[in-house]
């Protein structure tokens, strides 16, 4: 009987053990990188409620952003990176039980595009001009007038595009949907 009562105390100190070690001193962090060019969530969940503090540095170790938030075990914060400098940032997140640091690069979108359509004439013909810098896959979706998908097409353009729709066979006034690959939408009905 003792020899089990032993036995038993050891797994039992063994759990505890293994459940301490499981158990990451100081705040959890997780950074998610938004569809968004430039958007990042900071999520952090804390062991208590307390004073929470968020720092982003800069490659160059300078402070960029510094917020204290108090009263809180928990938060979603989206960070707007747009307009910084491209390059490696440190966002440290601490409270009374510590501190976590990660590191995130930020890499500025360099795809400038333009979208364009206009209808030629008085014909039922419309241009669709797209000019960017790069190579990048768009989705062109054309509607008719009740807002039924008449036309839906990937397309990979590589610098500039001129395409003309013929939509005489088109009910009602088309309305034209493109796509980028970040998920900028630009709508143009007439």
């Amino acid at each position: 009987m003792k020899t089990k009562s032993v036995v038993f105390a050891l797994i039992l100190a063994f759990v505890s053990v293994a459940a301490v070690a499981a158990d990451p001193v100081g705040p959890k962090v997780v950074i998610i990188n938004q569809k968004e060019s430039g958007i990042f969530k900071v999520i952090y969940e804390g062991a208590q409620t307390g004073k929470v503090s968020l720092k982003i540095f800069n490659n160059s170790g300078k402070v960029v952003f510094a917020e204290t938030i108090n009263g809180t075990d928990g938060f979603i914060r989206p960070v707007n990176f747009s307009g910084m400098e491209a390059g490696e940032y440190t966002i440290e997140v601490s409270d009374a039980s510590g501190k976590q640091i990660n590191k995130l690069e930020y890499k500025m979108d360099n795809k400038v595009n333009t979208i364009h359509v206009a209808k030629i004439g008085k014909e039922s013909k419309y241009l669709l001009a797209v000019a960017n810098q790069g190579s990048e896959e768009i989705n062109v979706r054309i509607f008719d007038g009740a807002n039924n998908l008449v036309h839906n097409e990937n397309l990979v353009v590589d610098g500039s595009l001129g395409l003309v729709y013929n939509l005489k066979n088109i009910a009602g006034v088309p309305t034209f949907e493109v796509t980028n690959q970040t998920g900028a939408t630009k709508v143009v009905k007439y």
